[in-house]
């Protein structure tokens, strides 16, 4: 915070602020304060830009002063992944807010960034409307989601936030406003207030023949809409997802909504140990049922009593020393959710519970763990993603690495979970178990990704690990942001 104080106090400092003032408002730019950090480096000022056009002047000022600019949404995943180089100016979002969606029937929505992702659910509800997506981050902005590709158990069906993309509005590093795929709003005939892009203030994507991230088109079509020199549009959306602000300032979005189903249950079942979560995955997903999430809950302690089945039922059939059998104490569960009509809904109900065996119930209310995290504040938290036939092994790599059984609980039906390592673990054991679990992920195509940690451990270990990707990152950053004036240093690689 010194160090931000000091920098406010330069020459040229108070006419930033005053120029910050009258682009976005004298109530809405400011000096930093203690709380404006982001993953412990502080930022020098706020500003809270009222529109597209009014967050593109912030940026063509940071450009004219030659500084660096991180977006905000709500804060709540702020403490994720690197330290930026450098915060100078913190653009908070906020005000980019709105939901764009007529008619009432139609299929898509345009979201503005700064659109909290309950408000969202609440304006869509009142046409039984709703997105697909179900961040984990209580007061989340849709901005923030897709700027950490961040999804809840819902992903299992409908894939990730990102996946749902079918255009996007964004400002470059130089404050140009540009729009990628198809905006929901433009399909409608109407326009958004304040939200540009082939409307006045905005541009359209131009096509070039500069040089482009490589990879195949991403998924949701739209491959044929070029974005910025010549990248394949939703491919540069796409790119935008998961960078936390790097690569360009998320505006607005247009996503697919659908109908709110009309009845929902969840069937749980005790598991005991990763091997047979991995075989009751596998028998879920080969019944039928369609289901909307498979999740897995492997808390610790694990103190749930439960009634102990026959040795003759078929779960356990020649298998007399079963936790189920014997009365062992379950380890956590499975639980799979089940979305469509009342009736159908009760129809695969039944037979998912034939296929997971006696010890499954019923639901119309989901688990208290539901769409959380493992992990807390201060603790260091993992993303594992594996093939979901070795979900298992990672699960087992990560108990045999830490010594003990750890917090695990995620997409069992997707092969993606978060685990919680203790924040008081030193970083050179936290070093020493990511490198365990790496190398038995490598070779089953996994990956384990430091998210957040306590400042020691992130500034000591490798939070991503070996990244095939990379290079082409590096492009994307080189192409989007030549002067790294867009949170330096928040990328892999120190991009």
């Amino acid at each position: 915070m010194a160090d931000a104080a000091r920098s406010t106090n330069r020459p040229g400092a108070l006419d930033i602020t005053r120029k910050l003032a009258e682009i976005c408002g004298s109530p809405f730019a400011r000096f930093a304060g203690p709380a404006d950090e982001v993953a412990g480096r502080t930022a020098r000022w706020v500003a809270v830009p009222g529109g597209p056009h009014a967050a593109a002047e912030v940026l063509r000022l940071a450009a004219a002063y030659d500084l660096t600019v991180v977006p905000r949404g709500a804060g709540t995943k702020i403490d994720w992944g690197a330290a930026p180089a450098q915060v100078d100016i913190m653009l908070d979002t906020g005000r980019l807010a709105g939901v764009w969606h007529e008619p009432h029937a139609a299929a898509v929505a345009e979201i503005g960034a700064g659109t909290p992702l309950r408000a969202v659910q609440a304006t869509l509800a009142r046409t039984n409307r709703r997105l697909p997506v179900d961040a984990p981050s209580p007061g989340a902005t849709l901005g923030g989601v897709l700027a950490a590709d961040e999804s809840g158990p819902l992903r299992h069906r409908h894939g990730s936030p990102c996946a749902q993309l079918i255009g996007v509005r964004y400002l470059d590093a130089d404050g140009e406003l540009v729009s990628v795929g198809e905006s929901g709003t433009e399909a409608f005939g109407r326009a958004a207030p304040g939200v540009g892009g082939g409307r006045p203030g905005g541009r359209a994507p131009a096509a070039g023949a500069g040089a482009g991230a490589d990879g195949g088109p991403g998924r949701g079509g739209g491959g044929a809409i070029l974005g910025r020199g010549g990248m394949p549009g939703l491919d540069v959306a796409r790119l935008l997802c998961g960078s936390q602000g790097g690569l360009g300032v998320l505006v607005s979005a247009t996503m697919r909504v659908q109908a709110v189903p009309a009845s929902r249950v969840w069937v749980s079942r005790p598991v005991w140990t990763p091997l047979e979560v991995h075989d009751l995955v596998r028998a879920v997903l080969a019944s039928g049922v369609g289901p909307a999430a498979v999740e897995l809950d492997l808390p610790v302690p694990v103190p749930l009593p439960r009634r102990r089945i026959p040795a003759t039922h078929p779960s356990v059939i020649n298998r007399p020393d079963h936790p189920a059998v014997t009365g062992r104490p379950a380890a956590g569960n499975l639980v799979v959710l089940l979305e469509g009509g009342p009736a159908d809904v009760t129809e695969r109900a039944e037979r998912l519970t034939a296929v997971l065996g006696a010890p499954a119930m019923v639901s119309h209310h989901a688990p208290e763990w539901w769409g959380r995290y493992p992990f807390a504040p201060g603790d260091t938290a993992l993303r594992i993603e594996v093939p979901i036939n070795d979900l298992h092994a990672a699960v087992y790599a990560l108990r045999d690495a830490a010594g003990t059984p750890v917090p695990v609980r995620g997409s069992a039906g997707g092969g993606a979970v978060h685990a919680a390592l203790p924040g008081a673990l030193p970083p050179e054991r936290v070093a020493s178990i990511l490198t365990a679990v790496r190398s038995v992920l490598i070779a089953r195509r996994g990956r384990c990704v430091v998210v957040a940690a306590p400042p020691a451990v992130r500034r000591a270990v490798d939070l991503w690990g070996e990244l095939p990707a990379l290079p082409r990152l590096r492009s994307a950053k080189a192409h989007l942001d030549p002067h790294h004036r867009l949170a330096p240093g928040r990328l892999p690689g120190g991009l």
